[in-house]
């Protein structure tokens, strides 16, 4: 039980912000030669060890091998097209429908039973990082890890540039114990990585909604009232949380299945470790529920300080108007052409006139100005 204990630190990495670490969570291109273009690597494990071979080895013979000697095979694709699955899904009986989902991809998080197998879809999450958040800034990205996993093998079909299992095959291969648990070991280890990336993905979506939101009720340059932000960001925000929302929530049920039902499948020791990984996941989906909601908050609260603003502005236009329609009237009223205007005619008509206007244009602006219209 030892290696139970350890299981987690096995498979788990120390995390590290996609902030400050982009670049490790890219594609890894490199593929075995001799391998099918779509087969990212291909290998026979026996009492948790990799089996040397001579060359690269195909998934038939890698089957083989099992066959007769025992152990489980892992092979992984990369976009795999219906014709380079094919053979691979013949050799493995693979159900058709589980087939047609791996190669088309844009599947929902699920987890499905067949007679001889479980087929696991994940939604993968990568951090774009950026300087500053705009309208058009991509937040995340999303890919997908689909796993088949029998009692001998287990296959995993990814999509998108993302998620790369190579690092978490290394650190289980250094791992023998935990391996030689089978193929729901490392079905365990990649929802376990799945779910690590959400934790580090929300935590770096929180810094870019702390800084919105910051922005958002910061005091205003003038008069204490803030303008608001351009709620085109807000709302490309909002979009990219909800993309992940779609990652996360559906996610749930089948790591609660996994962690809660018998399946003959699922090493019992491995299978209590899945309810850690669905309360790690309970958690991220909480989290982005809470993004989506605090968001909406923002949104309203920004469009409500637009509109405040423009309150104001308004306010100070008409206290303005008010003080212009004193003279307005006022010439307004000598502009008429009449004959008998006695005022017309005396000598200090025209400065006694001018000095009412101009005390009662200030009279207005005081009043206006002590009731906070200007």
């Amino acid at each position: 039980m030892s290696m139970i204990r350890d299981l987690r630190a096995a498979v788990r990495p120390s995390r590290v912000s996609p902030r400050k670490n982009a670049s490790t969570s890219s594609y890894d291109t490199t593929r075995d030669p001799g391998t099918p273009s779509a087969v990212v690597d291909c290998a026979v494990y026996r009492d948790g060890t990799r089996v040397k071979s001579a060359g690269p080895l195909s998934p038939h013979e890698a089957m083989r091998l099992v066959r007769r000697d025992g152990g489980f095979v892992w092979i992984g694709l990369h976009e795999p097209t219906e014709a380079e699955f094919a053979g691979i899904a013949s050799e493995f009986g693979l159900h058709p429908l589980a087939v047609e989902d791996a190669v088309q991809a844009h599947q929902r998080p699920k987890l499905e039973r067949y007679d001889d197998s479980l087929f696991t879809v994940f939604k993968t999450i990568h951090y774009c990082d950026h300087d500053r958040l705009t309208p058009n800034s991509e937040v995340v990205e999303t890919g997908e890890v689909m796993c088949f996993t029998g009692r001998d093998f287990l296959i995993t079909v990814r999509h998108g540039g993302q998620g790369s299992l190579r690092a978490l095959r290394h650190r289980l291969q250094d791992d023998p114990e935990l391996l030689a648990k089978g193929s729901s070991a490392v079905l365990h280890a990649i929802a376990d990585h799945v779910v690590d990336g959400y934790i580090a993905v929300a935590d770096a979506v929180q810094d870019d909604i702390d800084e919105v939101e910051t922005e958002v009720f910061s005091p205003g340059r003038k008069g204490g009232v803030s303008r608001g932000v351009d709620s085109a960001r807000i709302y490309q925000l909002k979009r990219e949380v909800l993309e992940f929302k779609r990652a996360v929530s559906p996610l749930l049920r089948p790591m609660q299945l996994l962690s809660e039902r018998p399946m003959r499948l699922i090493d019992p020791d491995i299978q209590k470790y899945f309810r850690d990984v669905a309360d790690h996941l309970a958690r991220v989906q909480e989290q982005v529920l809470g993004f989506d909601e605090l968001l909406n908050s923002i949104l309203q609260a920004n469009l409500a300080q637009a509109s405040v603003a423009q309150n104001e502005d308004m306010r100070k236009i008409t206290a303005w108007a008010a003080i212009i329609a004193v003279p307005t009237m006022v010439t307004g009223v000598y502009g008429m052409n009449f004959d008998h205007m006695p005022e017309l005619h005396w000598k200090y008509g025209y400065p006694l006139v001018l000095s009412l206007t101009i005390a009662m244009c200030v009279g207005i602006h005081r009043v206006l100005k002590r009731n906070g219209w200007l």
